[in-house]
């Protein structure tokens, strides 16, 4: 395949030095992206520099991630408004093997091919390197003119940070210029990629390199990834959506593919999965066709969640889905352990009762309107049962007199009270 042109149908190439395709048409290149190590997991705003990668080793190409151990102990001003936190040597290294266990799953790492991937440290080479020899050897070549006009430190001087840009954020650039000529001197690296936000960073790397060794040196970034209504991509209230399921679980990973739009999965499926061309376009008038179906979100969720987390954790978020948007029964409801109940029943109103309640066996009338106030009043609740309207734990309630009990606790504290097709209460018991 076509590297460039791989991008480009995918929508994602935003900058491209001049004989960036002629290179990679010429031979095997090597290419690095930069990846931040402030967090031991990648999320979702990384991945489409990761796509990137994958797609340069599905090439022929090999692709290395450098893992931003020194720039990450100073702080891009690339896009920021504040300086980042500055991280111990210890932390650094934990971040790098728990992102290179993630990378692992999109590259590889491990076979003996030519465009074997790698991962590297910035630190590693920068940690020793004197501020002397640092100003004489790379310093003196760049000017303060040039690093004075690049967007994100003009940004950074024209107001957009309280206070201002300090010094270290400022040498950043010559930091992330060093990475590219130390790369491109030992590894033969000609190529560095990364995010529109990063050109600026990118472009000084491959004046730093033509200025001291006349080597070959491109640049190539993808677009900063928005939704169709123009808000950020991958934000939700609570946050990032992260790969690891220690923070963002894969039933929710799964969700937040899922409830994209339809514009927005017309694109995201281009950029976020290794789906061919002529397969997305039929997805895409199957969508048009069908809107309805959300057959491109479903598609999307399922690649996506396969390729960070397994099938086994896909086919898990589709089984819980269906209990909260489908028809599903008391066994597939029974078989949530609590953490996974809680995720899925997330933000539902809840209601805490004592558990001698639960050992009286109340009726449900009772329990919905006594003990606790889902429901002002009692004839209004019959005539819910009676119209088939009412449903513990996923169990239609068919006569107002039943009794509620122990024996109808999930996880031994939970009961799911669901009215209608979309209005769920959770009692928990004390």
């Amino acid at each position: 395949m076509n590297f460039v042109e791989e991008l480009k149908w995918r929508g994602m190439i935003q900058d491209i030095t001049p004989g960036t395709e002629e290179q990679l048409n010429k031979e095997m290149t090597t290419a690095y992206l930069g990846i931040d190590p402030t967090a031991d997991s990648l999320h979702i705003g990384h991945l489409c520099g990761v796509m990137m990668l994958r797609h340069f080793q599905r090439c022929g190409h090999k692709p290395i991630a450098v893992i931003g151990g020194a720039t990450g102990m100073i702080g891009d001003p690339s896009g920021k408004s504040t300086e980042r936190n500055l991280l111990d040597e210890n932390t650094l290294r934990h971040n790098q093997n728990a992102i290179k266990k993630q990378l692992s799953k999109f590259l590889d790492f491990e076979s003996d091919s030519q465009n074997v991937a790698e991962m590297v440290n910035n630190y590693d080479w920068t940690k020793n390197f004197s501020f002397l020899d640092f100003v004489r050897d790379v310093g003196k070549h760049i000017t303060v003119n040039y690093m004075m006009a690049k967007d994100s430190v003009k940004k950074r001087l024209n107001g957009e940070a309280r206070d201002g840009l300090s010094f270290t954020e400022f040498t950043y650039q010559l930091l992330q210029a060093y990475d590219f000529l130390f790369l491109n001197t030992h590894k033969n690296c000609k190529l560095q990629m990364g995010g529109s936000d990063q050109w600026g960073n990118i472009t000084t790397g491959t004046e730093l390199i033509r200025r001291t060794t006349g080597g070959e040196a491109f640049a190539l970034t993808c677009p900063l990834i928005t939704k169709a209504d123009g808000g950020k991509f991958g934000k939700t209230e609570s946050g990032n959506i992260w790969l690891d399921a220690r923070y963002t679980s894969p039933y929710k990973f799964y969700q937040f593919w899922l409830n994209v739009s339809d514009d927005d999965a017309k694109r995201y499926i281009k950029i976020f999965t290794s789906t061919g061309r002529e397969e997305i376009e039929k997805l895409v008038e199957e969508q048009d066709a069908m809107p309805h179906l959300r057959i491109l979100q479903k598609r999307l969720a399922k690649e996506v969640t396969c390729m960070v987390h397994s099938e086994s954790d896909y086919v898990a978020a589709v089984e819980v889905s269906q209990i909260l948007f489908g028809k599903s029964t008391f066994e597939s409801l029974a078989k949530l352990d609590e953490e996974m109940f809680l995720t899925v029943f997330e933000g539902v109103p809840q209601y805490k009762i004592s558990n001698v309640i639960i050992d009286e066996k109340l009726s449900i009338v009772e329990l919905l309107t006594t003990a606790t106030n889902i429901f002002q009043s009692k004839s209004e609740l019959r005539k819910l049962i009676a119209g088939g309207g009412l449903s513990l734990n996923k169990q239609k309630v068919e006569n107002a007199e039943k009794t509620v009990s122990a024996k109808d606790l999930l996880n031994q504290k939970y009961i799911l009270i669901q009215k209608g097709k979309k209005d769920y209460y959770i009692i928990k018991t004390d």
